[in-house]
Order: structure tokens, then sequence, then C-alpha cells
């Protein structure tokens, strides 16, 4: 018969843990949506940005019942961070840890609902080096979870089995994802400064064509004064490359357009009235 104590010893150490986090975790109701954030600051609060409405108010419910309007102080819809502010309150901040969770590791997801504390117990079942979100955001590690995350947890924090928070749960594709202590740290940071992450900006409308080689990007519209244009690109033109790599479609292009490369300068192959051009075109930033 196994030893009973085992389990009294592992649920009295998950309700710690719980305990510990409820009172830094809220609830955040925005336009019919309700699912959960953080105390990432004093005064600021992260939660998933796919969780939140595109307008009107917004209303963290905490812990104690209390109840304070927030604005949106940024928000990056492609590493599914936003940056929540609200005045007063003493609660939190979280303590956040980089530790990576071991694969087949218990993890809680620590949310609320209606501002009441819940919880979920999920097991690790991927734990991986970085990866790049489908909208083109670096995510600083691979983190899965076997459990299907409520609508009203999105947000909430992820602690590994010391109770340490990890992350972020917001709902993936089939399974829970987390997004990693460092990326929320990484982003949040620049949305508290700036209110926005920082994208490149070609300034053109493009549309995706097939040619007899490959595939291409046809330019359907230019911003006169945006990069593209600056260039010598036309409406017409088909990119066929940038840096010699072929174009292999919009989701691919727009992942070549993070952060990092604003300001860079890139070789754009193009086709013109059926005949090749070469230009070197500097990336811009995304206008707010």
């Amino acid at each position: 018969m196994s030893d009973p104590s085992a389990l009294v010893s592992l649920s009295s150490a998950l309700t710690t843990a719980v305990a510990q986090a409820a009172p830094v975790v809220l609830t955040v109701s925005s336009h019919r949506s309700r699912a959960t954030g953080f105390v990432w600051k004093p005064g600021l609060v992260v939660t998933a940005d796919e969780a939140l409405a595109d307008e009107g108010e917004i209303v963290l419910v905490f812990a104690d019942g209390t109840q304070r309007p927030a604005t949106v102080a940024g928000r990056d819809h492609t590493t599914d961070i936003a940056l929540l502010r609200f005045d007063g309150g003493t609660a939190g901040p979280a303590q956040l840890s980089g530790e990576m969770p071991a694969l087949g590791s218990l993890a809680v997801i620590a949310a609320a609902e209606h501002g009441t504390p819940t919880a979920a117990l999920a097991m690790v079942s991927k734990s991986a080096g970085p990866w790049r979100s489908l909208r083109g955001g670096d995510i600083d590690a691979r983190i899965e979870l076997d459990t299907r995350l409520r609508h009203s947890a999105e947000g909430g924090l992820v602690l590994n089995a010391d109770g340490h928070a990890i992350g972020m749960a917001v709902r993936g594709p089939r399974r829970t994802l987390v997004i990693p202590a460092a990326t929320i740290e990484r982003v949040a940071s620049k949305l508290e400064t700036h209110g926005r992450i920082a994208r490149g900006y070609l300034g053109a409308g493009l549309q995706p064509v097939r040619l007899d080689d490959g595939l291409g990007a046809m330019i359907m519209s230019l911003d006169k004064s945006g990069p593209a244009a600056a260039a010598g690109l036309r409406q017409g033109d088909v990119i066929t490359a940038l840096n010699k790599e072929p174009f292999r479609g919009m989701r691919a292009m727009m992942r070549e357009l993070g952060p990092d490369s604003v300001g860079a300068v890139v070789e754009v192959a193009a086709l013109r009235a059926g005949e090749p051009v070469q230009f070197a075109l500097t990336i811009g930033e995304r206008p707010a």
C-alpha cells in the first residue's frame, strides 16, 4: 500500500503555492471578456493580449473584492502580452522566475474568476528552447502544458513544483502555452517605456502570387513616404527575394520584420514587367 503521507505533502505544497500567488492574481474584465492578470509592478498588470478587448472600459477585480479601473499601457499581439495601468492598490508584485521546468514535472495555473482565486493542475508536456510565434514574436522558451485552459484563466500565473511563477498561461492551438518569465520581463519593460514594440515596416501592401519558379509578393499599394517607395519600388513590382532568400510566403516575411529589423538595409530582388531588378531598402518602423 502506498504511503498516504506523500499525497498529503503534495497537496499541502500545492495549497501553499496557490495561496501565496492568490493576492497578486486578479480578474480582468473588458467588454464582455473576462480573463486573468497579475500584478507585475506596483500599478502595472500583465495579462494575455488575445483575451483583452480592443475597446471599452477595463476593470480589475482583486482577490479582496476591490475593483479598480485600468487603462492600456501597451500591448504586443506577437507575444500575446498586454500591460495595464491602474492607480492605488498594495497587492504584489508577482516574483517571476526564469527557471525552466523539467519535462513531466507538475505545474499549477493560478487564475481568478470574478476576482475569486482558481487553480488547475497540469503536467509540463514540452520544455524546449526559443521559438517564434506565427505573428512574428520571439518567445524565449517553448513550454506547453497538458491541459485545456478556461477563458477566464487565460493570463494566469503558471507555478512550478516549487511554487515559483515561471510565466503566464495562454491558449494555444491545441494545448496551453506558457509565455515564460524572460519574455514577459523583456516585452513588458518595453511596453512600460514606449507603449509598443517596434516592428519592421516595408510600406507596401503585398499579395502573394505564384511564379514559374516559386512564389512572389506583388506590390498592390505603396505608402508614398514609406521605405519601399524610397528605395524605388513601384506598384506592380513582384518581390522575389530578400537578402537572396527566396520569398516563401507572407508569414515568413512578417517573421523577418521583428524589432531587430528596424533600420536594417536589405537587398530586395524583384521583377518589373518580367525583368529582374534590385533595390537596397532600409526597413522602417511600423506606425503605431
